[in-house]
Parts: C-alpha cells; sequence; structure tokens
C-alpha cells in the first residue's frame, strides 16, 4: 500500500460519490464482472456524511478469484491510497475491506456467478442477473443467551479475583448481549449495536444507569449486579421456561462479590 508524509482530510461526500462513480464504472468494463450492485445505505437511501461504500461483483464462471481481487486491490490503491485491507470470508464469498487514506471504507465482495443475489433488503443491482434473492440471516436469540450468562459468570469471577479491565471487558459483552436481545424483540438491527439508539428512552436509560462510572471493584461490582438483573428479565421476555431454569444461578450472580 501506498505511503505518504501528506496529511489526508477525512473523505466528503462528494469524493464518496466520485469513487464509487469510478468503481461502478470499472465494473461495468471489467471482462472478469458479470454483475454488480450496490448494498447496505446507498442501497436503501439512507446514506449520510459517515456512510461507507459497500459494493457487491459477480465474477463470471472460470475466472481466477485471487487474480481478480488481486487486480481490483491494485487499482484501488492507485486512485486513492489504500492504508490496509482486511478480508471476512463468508463460505466461497470474500469481502474485501479497504481503509483509505482518507478514512473511507469501502467494502467490495466477490461472488461465484451462481451466488451473485439480495441476502437482505438493501440490494441495489447496476447491471448483470441477480439470482433468486436469500433470506437475511436471522438474528440467533438463544446463542445470545448462552454468550450472555458466560459473560455474566466471567464479569463475577474477574471481579472477585481482583482483575479490574478484564471485568470492564466482561461487562462491556454482557452488556451487548443484553442490547442484543433487546434489539431482536424490538424488531432493531442487533448487530454491532446498529439498533440501540432506536430502542425506547425508558430501555436506553437503564443500559445507561448500568455502566460503571469507576474502574474500581465496587463501581465495577454495582454495574455486573443491575447487568445480570437486566439480562435475566431480558431473557424472560423471550423465552420464560429458560428464564425459569437460570433464576437460581442469576440469584447467585446478582449478589455482591
Amino acid at each position: 500500500m501506498r505511503a505518504t508524509a501528506e496529511i489526508v482530510n477525512m473523505f466528503s461526500v462528494p469524493e464518496r460519490s466520485e469513487i464509487r462513480s469510478r468503481l461502478v464504472e470499472r465494473a461495468a468494463a471489467d471482462p472478469d464482472i458479470a454483475g454488480a450492485a450496490l448494498v447496505a445505505s446507498a442501497a436503501r437511501g439512507t446514506e449520510d456524511r459517515w456512510s461507507d461504500i459497500d459494493l457487491v461483483l459477480q465474477l463470471r464462471t472460470g475466472v481466477a478469484e485471487p487474480t481478480v481481487v488481486d487486480a481490483w486491490t491494485r487499482y484501488l490503491d492507485r486512485i486513492v491510497g489504500v492504508s490496509d485491507i482486511h478480508d471476512v470470508v463468508a463460505g466461497s464469498v470474500r469481502y474485501r475491506v479497504f481503509l483509505l487514506r482518507s478514512c473511507l471504507q469501502v467494502d467490495v465482495s466477490f461472488w461465484p456467478r451462481d451466488e451473485f443475489r439480495a441476502t437482505d433488503t438493501g440490494f441495489r443491482l447496476l447491471f448483470g442477473t441477480a439470482n433468486e434473492p436469500a433470506d437475511p440471516r436471522p438474528a440467533d436469540a438463544g446463542d445470545t443467551i448462552g454468550r450472555g450468562w458466560l459473560y455474566a459468570l466471567h464479569a463475577r469471577s474477574a471481579v472477585a479475583r481482583g482483575r479490574l479491565w478484564q471485568a470492564v471487558t466482561m461487562l462491556d459483552e454482557l452488556r451487548n448481549s443484553r442490547i442484543a436481545l433487546q434489539c431482536i424483540r424490538a424488531g432493531l438491527d442487533p448487530w454491532h449495536g446498529r439498533g440501540v439508539d432506536q430502542l425506547p428512552p425508558r430501555e436506553r436509560q437503564d443500559l445507561e444507569t448500568s455502566r460503571a462510572t469507576q474502574v474500581t471493584a465496587a463501581s465495577l461490582d454495582r454495574s455486573r449486579i443491575h447487568l445480570t438483573r437486566l439480562l435475566l428479565a431480558e431473557i424472560a421476555r423471550h423465552d420464560a421456561d429458560r428464564s425459569a431454569g437460570l433464576r437460581d444461578p442469576f440469584a447467585a450472580l446478582a449478589k455482591p462479590v
């Protein structure tokens, strides 16, 4: 990736639009690409000043995927300067995430021809032919409940051992589990806190009061007890039987260390 000593400002909305246009033009001219679509906020019409670029590419049958990905990486670095890349692989689809020097995030995913399709509501086909859409992957409340009580256990042991920064980490994860369950119940996006700001004010206030004000054993333990009780109450809204089974261990977990 290119290194530079010049000072680069945060990307602007016109710059983002120009970069996206150049990527779409390249996709249409690339003989290895059969189709392209925009996804996420640009496809839904909900872009704001901080939105990134999400471009989905359909590979032609028989092309060498690593070669295509490398060519796109070199192109993007040449036209705007790439600071780093990160790959997320889901099945046979590669999501290459680019961090530009301007702090703009560009996600380009490379899909085999027979898998190119909408997997969420935000999908705007630019050219080519998409396969039948797939249902979005639902959030798993049951898995979230299990991870929640695991974090509750480890938050307690971390406070008891005097490992305060480990306790901070576990409490953050415990809170995130409760937030995810709240969002699932409210029909909001539970991934990475995307829906939390749309929760009712009372529920957001509960989250605020559950935060520790200091990194001390006493403050962290108060936060832990509050979050543990909040989590069990939220579990009851999803699964009454599971909540009943968790009542005794949670009663013990909700006692001061």
